[in-house]
């Protein structure tokens, strides 16, 4: 008889709460939202009470006509790369600063001048910034002293949560490898960026892999979630490798994308990847020992987003009195336009960007527009803009292993065009799953099986997943698409000093 396992997806803008079986059955799953404030231009913080009382009436919900008993294990995935200062009772003493948070610029410039940026890269993984754990730290020891002077702890916001229901202070490799302080190769905080950074480590939680299991649950915190005494809690990890193990990347070379609001390419590793040029970045992987080398971009699907928003708005209406999304829609007038978008790029950098450009001042631009453009030809040209983007990260993954073959997740993977623009541009053969939007929670619950020992390894998540649908790349295609790629590059070489002049435009 299986046994059950609860995952929680601890997200930006709320927690969704999974009930799944060991034999890979989602039974039941419910989004609790809960608000972000953002203030003073780059502040973005949450209150980790809202996260507590999201858990516990997601769980009580999941638990609703089931038998407690049953219940092997409940773990978690969530946000990285906050900060949540708690005393020695693991109250917070603050709001928590999230991911997007951004006020610790002086604090990045501190740890700028204290260690090269080479080095630093070559022990975490990643770059300096302030979207990091370790500078949102350093910001209260500089900003708010009677705040850092009671901190016991800095957790992230799973670990949060699993403090109050088991009393330990612990994090996983992974997101400890988004604190911007945690060597990848030792899998051990660095002595040398917390010397840099003056922070004493023991303000930081013991790190475990995933499947550690952190406690049980008993008491008042059992009452409140509904969970039976005496029920294990195990770790889990980050968003982003829980959803590499949920989107079947679990031995080495295997690769997936997700492609969402940001999109990002990542592949399992056994060591960690280290590009010269700094242009990905690598998480310690969910699976204890491996590595997710990543390159993450800011506006994939926000790109497709806008382009709904501003040239779309009847399709909007056509779609509420049709039978097909407003997507569905954009993509069959994309789809009309043939490859290349009749002579048209677009860079999909409305947000800066992220990786592979590590750039601010970026700015989504559209190239080469004659009056003789159609909408379909500029949807057209945004996919293959956002494709291209994720083609480069792609290309720096292969100088460590030879890739074929890609797993696609994410709410921008149902598009047919998408998924063949992409085999085409990338000359692999892409695999779009049957859960495109539960990978993160699968992968939180296959880390709770694994740790409970009610699934055997990581492979267990073919049980959750599926191939759906197959697309082979059109070779004749993808040699044109290699003639069109040095010009996405030549174009944004091109526009780099426009793009430093329009972002101070209005400073």
């Amino acid at each position: 008889m299986p046994h059950y396992l609860i995952a929680h997806d601890l997200g930006t803008s709320g927690d969704k709460a999974t009930l799944f079986t060991t034999d890979g059955t989602l039974v039941r799953s419910i989004t609790t939202s809960y608000d972000t404030l953002f203030f003073n231009s780059t502040w973005a913080e949450q209150n980790p009470d809202k996260w507590w009382k999201a858990v516990c009436g997601g769980t009580r919900t999941l638990l609703e006509g089931i038998d407690r008993s049953m219940v092997a294990a409940m773990s978690f995935s969530g946000q990285m790369m906050g900060c949540v200062p708690v005393d020695k009772a693991g109250n917070p003493l603050r709001p928590a600063m999230i991911w997007a948070d951004q006020r610790s610029q002086a604090q990045e410039k501190l740890l700028r001048e204290k260690i090269s940026e080479t080095d630093f890269y070559n022990i975490t993984g990643h770059r300096i910034s302030a979207s990091y754990s370790l500078e949102k730290l350093m910001w209260i020891r500089d900003n708010e002293p009677e705040v850092f002077s009671s901190i016991c702890k800095m957790l992230q916001p799973k670990d949060y949560i699993i403090h109050k229901l088991t009393g330990s202070f612990v994090t996983d490799y992974s997101d400890a490898s988004g604190t911007n302080c945690f060597d990848l190769r030792d899998l051990s905080w660095s002595d040398k960026i917390l010397q840099a950074a003056d922070i004493d480590g023991s303000l930081l939680p013991c790190v475990h892999p995933s499947t550690h299991i952190a406690g049980e649950v008993y008491g008042a915190a059992a009452d409140e979630c509904g969970l039976r005494n005496g029920t294990p809690i195990v770790i889990g990890g980050g968003d982003g490798v829980c959803a590499a193990v949920g989107a079947g990347s679990v031995k080495a070379g295997d690769t997936f994308s997700y492609l969402g609001s940001s999109a990002w390419i990542a592949m399992t590793s056994d060591t960690p990847v280290f590009d010269p040029e700094m242009r990905t970045y690598t998480w310690a992987h969910l699976i204890p020992g491996k590595y997710s080398p990543n390159g993450t971009m800011q506006a994939a699907g926000n790109s497709y987003q806008f382009m709904r928003r501003t040239i779309c708005r009847d399709l909007e209406a056509q779609a509420k009195a049709g039978e097909k999304s407003v997507y569905q829609l954009m993509n069959e007038e994309a789809a009309a336009s043939p490859l290349g978008a009749n002579g048209l790029l677009y860079l999909p950098y409305l947000l800066g960007e992220r990786s592979p450009r590590w750039n601010s001042e970026a700015r989504g631009t559209l190239i080469g527009l004659k009056m003789e453009h159609t909408r379909g030809d500029i949807l057209r040209a945004c996919i293959e803009g956002i494709l291209m983007n994720l083609c480069i990260v792609l290309d720096i993954l292969r100088t460590e292993t030879d890739i074929r073959e890609i797993n696609l997740i994410g709410g921008m993977a149902k598009g047919g065009i998408v998924q063949q623009i992409l085999a085409d541009l990338c000359g692999v053969r892409v695999h779009r799953l049957n859960w495109l939007d539960e990978a993160t929670s699968m992968g939180a619950a296959v880390a709770a099986g694994v740790g409970t020992g009610v699934l055997p390894d990581f492979t267990a998540i073919d049980r959750f997943v599926k191939t759906d649908v197959t697309v082979e790349p059109d070779q004749a295609s993808s040699r044109r698409y290699q003639k069109l790629r040095p010009v996405f590059e030549e174009s944004y070489q091109a526009l780099l000093e426009t793009y430093h002049h329009l972002s101070s435009w209005n400073a």
